[in-house]
Order: structure tokens, then C-alpha cells, then sequence
């Protein structure tokens, strides 16, 4: 079984078919199993992550920090391959996950909670006064934002409004961080400073367009370029004071405090990028020049309006070939229905689609909120509504994208996955004279291929 479980549903046409493999193939290139297979190596006591190599003979305890969608499989999996060499290590994730030596919680996404706040107050207290002979080692994932959080001044209701106004406020991921990093002991460069003088090894996958190491979970052990000042204007913009306060106090000004900018924190820190939407995007381009189309990797940091940008991704994409993107979109919510930003940009692109395109939006951690990673559609969705007799504007209006989804069937069911490297976005515009080669194509896929299975939960 593949990691899509309404596959045989969604593919009810020899285009939908290919671009259904390419989501598969994405989901398979970004499998934590295979991520450390290829770059992490503990031979004696030489440990090797990409191209740095520590002794670890040089430290008197070795421990592993996780956060974020995905750090749980990554530390089971550093766990096992540490052996003896482990003390200690704590994770919170949003699935469930068996260890021997890490302390896990199952915390929340996208809003914080208590069981974030007391993980986050118990790594603060078991790791403050680290020395020199001790490493840590640390799996950074998206989500971390959430899920790792220790505010200055704020309690968790009132933390919860905050993020619940950034959510809705149509703000980029790197804005609504750099907002967080200042009202946060642990973010913007927050846990380097509580770690320090130990050496920490920190691995990064990247939910984040353009991958700035700052902005991935909040950069909290990477030295924050933004200011108190900048997170005061950001709220400005967004007029974050006026919505927040305007039935009580929930956030003021005073409420945040400036990140460590001394460069002693941050010198004994190896931030390594282990996994981006580069590795899925990559992956498929390969599948589909193998399937015999023209590709076009449009971009790794797609942003924009949710609103708007599929649209722009299907008129970009030339007939006959496949466009590929990455990246994260916005979307300020307004009415009071469900959905997440994949499924709201297929929903907003639907009459854009004309003749045999296909459309898919998802999020690479499978979950773009109430159940499913995203949506796809083509002329089955639109032959769909038309027999279902509903109004696309009415969903339109309401921001109820999961409800046209949910009564359509072509919303993409993954369950959550264990690596989170941002949204992907998929384009196929085929020719229609090359219809006959398609179903020559789709024909020939469906003999037997190999395919790393998905790790359980």
C-alpha cells in the first residue's frame, strides 16, 4: 500500500494517474528512513551527518532533542542508531511514537497547549547547565513554533489568541515567526543560549520556502536577524494590536522581549539542513521525465495568496508538460467554514481549469487540517459538482474548502506523515494530441514497481 489511501478513488483518469504517482513519489523521497540512510553514519566513535563528522569520545553525554511534525521518527530512529552512546532525550510530535531512552509528548499543531508549555519547561530544566563535555543533539521540524514554547510574559490563553490572529491574518510563515521569536525564551536563538557552553548538532528539515535556517521552527538555536522593533511593526501591519485587544488586553508592545544577539551562543552550533521540499521536488521531476513529459520546477519558495496562486500556477505550465513547486501560501480566512491553504488554492483555481489539467496542492505532512493533505482536481471534479448540483461560490465565500472536498471525494487522504518540508503544488496541462501516448503511458505504470513502503504510526 502507498501513502495515499483514497489512491484507487482519485484515480479515475490516465492524468490523474500520473499525477497521483508523483505525489507518491514525493512522500517516498522525504521518508526519514531513507533521509538517514544516506547522510548519517556512527562508526566507533565517529559520528557523521552530511559532510561534518563529531568524536563523539570527547563528550561525557550525548543527548537528543526533538520537536516539530516528523522529530519523532527522526529521534526513534537517532535513538536506535546511538545505542549506548545516548543518555537522555525528550521529543514532542503530534503522533505517538515507542522509546527506550527519550521522554515523548504528544503535543499540539497549530496551536499550542499545556502539554507544549510543560515538555518545553521540562527540557528547559534538564538541560540549563550543560558543560563543555556534553552534546546535544537536536531534530529542528516544522511545527516546532507550536509545539516548543516557553513564552517571556504570556499565558497559554492568551498564547493561543496570538496564534490564532496569525493563522487568520494572512501573514508569511517568516513574519508570523519573527513575531513569535520576541514574545519566546527558546525561539530566535533562545535554546542556544540555554544549551550553551555544550556543542549542539542541530538537524533541520525544512518546512520553510527558501529554507532560512532563522525562520524553521522559529530559529531556536540560530541567531535571529530581526528585532523587537520589527516584531512590533509586523503586528502594526496586520493590525495584530487591533484585533487582539479589541474586547481585552491580550497583547501589548511591552509584551516582547529581544532575542540573544551575543556571538558566544551560537559558536559551538552546527545547523545542518537535512531535508527541504528541494529533495520531493527533485524526486519528482525525475519521475516525470521518466513518464516522458517536459518539466518545469517553477520554484522551491512559493508564496503568495492562496486566493490567487492556483491560477498562476496553471497559466504558467506550457501544454504538454508538468509544472512543479514548493513552497507555503496565505490565506486570510474570513468565513466560517473548514479547510487549510492547499485546499483552499485548488478550490479558488477550479474555474481556471480547462480541457485535460490537472491540479494538486498538498502538504507534505499530510495534513492541511480536518483530515486532509490538500485536493486535486481536473474536468471529473467540475462533471462532480455540476451532478452534485453544488455552488462553488458558496464555498468560495464561506472558506469552506474541506466542505466541497468532503462531498466531491477529491480532497487527497495521506494521514499524517513523518516529514513536514512545506506544501507542494503539481501542474500537468497534457497535449491533447498526445492523448493515445498517455494512456500508453498510464498503461505501462500499472505494472508492478518498487516502492518504499510508508513507516506506521
Amino acid at each position: 500500500m502507498g501513502y495515499i489511501k483514497n489512491y484507487d478513488t482519485l484515480n479515475s483518469n490516465p492524468h490523474r494517474k500520473i499525477v497521483l504517482d508523483l505525489i507518491e513519489t514525493a512522500y517516498s523521497s522525504i521518508d526519514p528512513n531513507t533521509v538517514f540512510q544516506k547522510d548519517f553514519s556512527l562508526e566507533n566513535n565517529t559520528l557523521k551527518l552530511k559532510d561534518k563528522t563529531f568524536d563523539l569520545s570527547q563528550f561525557d553525554r550525548v543527548f537528543l532533542l526533538g520537536f516539530g511534525k516528523g522529530s519523532a521518527l527522526m529521534c526513534k530512529i537517532l535513538e536506535e542508531k546511538l545505542g549506548d552512546k545516548l543518555t537522555e532525550g525528550f521529543d514532542v510530535d503530534v503522533v505517538e511514537q515507542t522509546f527506550t531512552k527519550v521522554h515523548h509528548t504528544l503535543g499540539t499543531h497549530p496551536l499550542p497547549s499545556q502539554q507544549n508549555f510543560d515538555f518545553t519547561k521540562m527540557v528547559i530544566e534538564k538541560l540549563t547547565g550543560l558543560t563543555e563535555k556534553d552534546l546535544v543533539l537536536i531534530t529542528t521540524c516544522g511545527g516546532g513554533s507550536v509545539m516548543f514554547e516557553q513564552p517571556h510574559t504570556l499565558d497559554l490563553t492568551k498564547m493561543i489568541e496570538v496564534n490564532k490572529a496569525l493563522l487568520h491574518c494572512g501573514a508569511t510563515i517568516s513574519e508570523m515567526n519573527a513575531i513569535r521569536k520576541h514574545l519566546s525564551k527558546v525561539k530566535g536563538g533562545g535554546l542556544a543560549k540555554i544549551l550553551y557552553p555544550a556543542t549542539v548538532v542541530n538537524l533541520l528539515f525544512s518546512d520553510v520556502p527558501g529554507n532560512d535556517l532563522s525562520v524553521i521552527a522559529s530559529g531556536p538555536l540560530v541567531k535571529d536577524p530581526t528585532t523587537v522593533q520589527d516584531a512590533n511593526a509586523l503586528c502594526e501591519k496586520y493590525k495584530l494590536f487591533e484585533t487582539l485587544n479589541s474586547q481585552r488586553s491580550i497583547l501589548n508592545s511591552g509584551d516582547f522581549v529581544e532575542t540573544p544577539k551575543e556571538d558566544k551562543y551560537f559558536e559551538k552550533v552546527s545547523n545542518i539542513l537535512m531535508l527541504s521540499n528541494l529533495t520531493a521536488l527533485e524526486a519528482m521531476e525525475k519521475k516525470a521525465r521518466e513518464l516522458g513529459y517536459e518539466v518545469h520546477v517553477m520554484t522551491d519558495r512559493l508564496q503568495g495568496d492562496a486566493r490567487t496562486m492556483g491560477e498562476k500556477l496553471i497559466n504558467e505550465t506550457p501544454d504538454g508538460q508538468i509544472l512543479l513547486a514548493g513552497g507555503e501560501t496565505t490565506i486570510k480566512i474570513t468565513g466560517n467554514g473548514r479547510g487549510g491553504r492547499n485546499q483552499a488554492l485548488v478550490l479558488c483555481a477550479l474555474p481556471h481549469i480547462k480541457d485535460q489539467t490537472v491540479l494538486a496542492s498538498f502538504g507534505s505532512d499530510g495534513w492541511d487540517f480536518y483530515e486532509l493533505a490538500g485536493a486535486m482536481a481536473d474536468h471529473d471534479t467540475l462533471k462532480k459538482i455540476d451532478e452534485l448540483h453544488l455552488d462553488v461560490k458558496t464555498f468560495l465565500d464561506n472558506d469552506d474548502s474541506y466542505g466541497l472536498w468532503e462531498k466531491t471525494g477529491h480532497g487527497i487522504l495521506t494521514g499524517k506523515q513523518e516529514s513536514n518540508v512545506s506544501d507542494l503544488y503539481i501542474v500537468l496541462k497534457p497535449k491533447q494530441e498526445t492523448e493515445q501516448q498517455t494512456q500508453e503511458i498510464s498503461k505501462s505504470e500499472d505494472e508492478p514497481k518498487i516502492m518504499p513502503a510508508p513507516v506506521e504510526e
